[in-house]
């Protein structure tokens, strides 16, 4: 409906899609990469069995799915440069501003409210990574893009630089035609470069290899092996749509909400590892970056030390963190002294 595009535009969404229950060939795919193993210690992936797939399930009643996504690249946050500058930290991009998932659901709950309005009932239910639903598979059954090999979402007007977020309804909306075909071509840039060889062939990831997996859904100690690979990612991966030709069409952000802030977003490392833990709470408040907890930040923090340049400030910053209460972080101290050739005392 024309209506509820125009009101979705007006509260900050980019494009909007409607689609139905049916998910298709996408239910089969998530259980052949769960039955891989590729979900890792996400065991929240398959713990609601099939209400994932089947939105109708998860909200009973459910008959139409609204699927809206919104911009958040600012303009230029120099991320080639972060990338390519090993004593500075890259954080994700999608993470430098306000937490999305506050700013989006509200949006979205506001849209629902003008929807039950205008058409006098209905019933509603917003989310935004905060319940098992299928989102890319949603937003390309709506029509929003497709699933790349890089399992993203692409639009061809606007890249990957967008969150997605879902509006369930009972409501008999008129459906929009899904996205049917790939336009990634022969195309495997967000394959090759990805840092850890993530990626077991096109559109198959393996989240136990992926540094957004490591860095931010993982608990427990970061393979050895993986370790020299992340380089100065200490909160997501960014690569393999820094690369996608189809970015190039990314369009730059409005959204004050979205702009980086306390510096993030060029930042050196040894300066992020003398925060205390009052300080990462007090910088990171209103941030997704604080859903990793003090403890993981410094564990990142020190694998991106030891892949650092060697330096003294490095060294001493490390040292000063060896005794560390955390088994967590003492242990990955340990290695990037190791990596410096410092033996700690």
């Amino acid at each position: 409906m024309q209506k509820i595009r125009e009101w979705a535009t007006e509260l900050g969404f980019q494009q909007t899609g409607i689609t139905g229950v049916d998910l298709g060939e996408h239910e089969a795919y998530l259980q052949q990469w769960l039955d891989a193993g590729y979900h890792g210690s996400m065991e929240y992936m398959a713990r609601h069995g099939s209400k994932r797939s089947r939105p109708d399930e998860l909200v009973p009643g459910t008959l139409r799915v609204i699927s809206l996504r919104m911009d958040y690249l600012e303009r230029d946050t120099q991320a080639l440069r972060i990338l390519d500058s090993p004593q500075k930290a890259y954080i994700s991009r999608y993470t430098l501003g306000r937490d999305y998932h506050k700013l989006i659901r509200k949006r979205l709950s506001q849209l629902a409210g003008r929807i039950e309005q205008e058409l006098g009932g209905g019933q509603f239910r917003a989310f935004v990574d905060s319940a098992p639903v299928l989102e890319r598979a949603v937003a390309e059954k709506a029509g929003l893009g497709w699933i790349a090999k890089n399992t993203m979402l692409i639009n061809r007007d606007a890249g990957s630089w967008f969150f997605l977020g879902e509006i369930f309804t009972d409501l008999p909306l008129p459906v929009d035609e899904a996205q049917s075909s790939k336009h990634c071509g022969t195309c495997t840039a967000c394959l090759d470069i990805c840092p850890t060889n993530a990626f077991t062939g096109p559109f198959q990831l393996d989240a136990r290899k992926c540094i957004s997996y490591l860095t931010i859904e993982h608990h427990g100690s970061i393979d050895p092996d993986l370790r020299p690979l992340m380089g100065n990612r200490i909160f997501g991966c960014d690569d393999c749509q820094l690369c996608c030709p189809w970015n190039k069409f990314a369009q730059a952000t409005d959204e004050g909400d979205f702009r980086p802030r306390h510096g993030l977003a060029d930042v050196e490392l040894v300066a992020l590892f003398a925060w205390d833990e009052e300080t990462f709470l007090e910088k990171t408040e209103g941030s997704a970056i604080r859903r990793i907890g003090y403890e993981r930040w410094l564990r990142n923090l020190a694998v991106a030390l030891g892949n650092a340049p060697h330096s003294d400030a490095t060294v001493k910053a490390l040292v000063n963190r060896r005794a560390h209460p955390s088994p967590l972080v003492r242990e990955h101290v340990v290695w990037a002294l190791q990596q410096h050739n410092a033996t700690p005392a």
